[in-house]
């Protein structure tokens, strides 16, 4: 029984050190020195025989027997923790390390409030929030909670809608008094067009349907960035056209300050959903907290589900 108690522990060593990718970073997660944390890795290969690291002076990677006690440990070390969270789930609250990820933007606006809530109504789960602008490949296992808009294709992930999202196209009223509203989609390509690239986004071309019939138009990227709340800021200030989510345009286009326009054309999918890897569909801390965020976006959909349409 202590052999199965050690082979788990020197696997979760080993996770953690791919994960942290050094010697240095891995002894500084355990508070250990870094030749400490090498002994303790030569003594795992001396005892299992075989090598898991190249090592070398700039980099470590994995050796094929590495790759695959990683792999195994993975899977071990999730059953167990799941075999954990059962025996506990009808007894006690959520509980651990939950890692959530999030855009930038819609992470720091929304998700971040919904996190402090959370917090209070479950103060034994302690949270890790990462914004990127690239969301991170889902098989990576640095998180346990993805938020993403569109329905992830891998199917080795399970993806819970978490509310409704549409991307609109808008502008302020002062640029389109200046160069006119687009009417048909064909008419953006001679508008300034306000761009944000996230990921492998394709660039400056942008996708509109009306019924089974979908348009491509290249348009004029005039100003681009990757972070969402400047480009809205450059279209209130008049610079051209901008593709938004309505998360981040509904009060703007309620006051005034920014007009859809073509609004007879939907555009790709962009619904709200929260991607974790199936191992975790037991794990309380991950489904409480995905409960959690279902509610509190689900309540606010409706209010941003018909923005009104505003006289030109």
């Amino acid at each position: 029984m202590q052999e199965l108690g050690n082979a788990s522990s020197e696997m979760a060593f080993f996770h953690l050190l791919v994960r942290c990718g050094s010697l240095s970073a891995t002894a500084r997660e355990l508070g250990l020195t870094t030749p400490a944390v090498s002994r303790r890795l030569a003594l795992l290969e001396q005892r299992l025989g075989v090598q898991l690291l190249n090592r070398t002076t700039r980099r470590n990677s994995l050796t094929p027997e590495g790759e695959e006690y990683l792999v195994q440990a993975r899977r071990i070390l999730a059953d167990i923790e799941d075999v954990e969270h059962s025996l506990r789930r009808s007894m006690a609250e959520p509980l651990g390390l939950l890692r959530v990820n999030a855009t930038l933007g819609f992470g720091r606006s929304h998700i971040a409030p919904v996190i402090s809530r959370f917090c209070k109504t479950y103060p034994q789960v302690q949270i890790q929030f990462h914004l990127s602008v690239t969301p991170p490949p889902l098989t990576d296992d640095a998180f346990d909670v993805c938020i993403r808009f569109g329905e992830p294709p891998d199917a080795r992930v399970i993806a819970r809608k978490v509310a409704a999202n549409r991307r609109l196209l808008c502008a302020a009223p002062a640029y389109l008094e200046r160069h006119g509203t687009p009417r048909v989609p064909a008419d953006l390509a001679r508008h300034q067009c306000i761009s944000i690239h996230h990921g492998q986004d394709a660039y400056g071309i942008w996708r509109l349907s009306a019924g089974r019939r979908t348009e491509s138009v290249k348009v004029a990227e005039t100003m681009v960035t990757n972070d969402g709340d400047i480009a809205v800021a450059w279209a209130l200030d008049g610079h051209g056209i901008l593709m938004r989510a309505e998360w981040d345009i509904d009060k703007y286009l309620h006051s005034g300050r920014l007009r859809q326009v073509l609004e007879q054309y939907s555009t790709p999918p962009a619904d709200i959903y929260a991607v974790y890897p199936s191992r975790h569909q037991k794990a309380r801390r991950v489904t409480a907290f995905v409960d959690f965020l279902c509610a509190e976006l689900g309540q606010a959909t409706s209010k941003t589900q018909a923005p009104p349409r505003h006289r030109r």
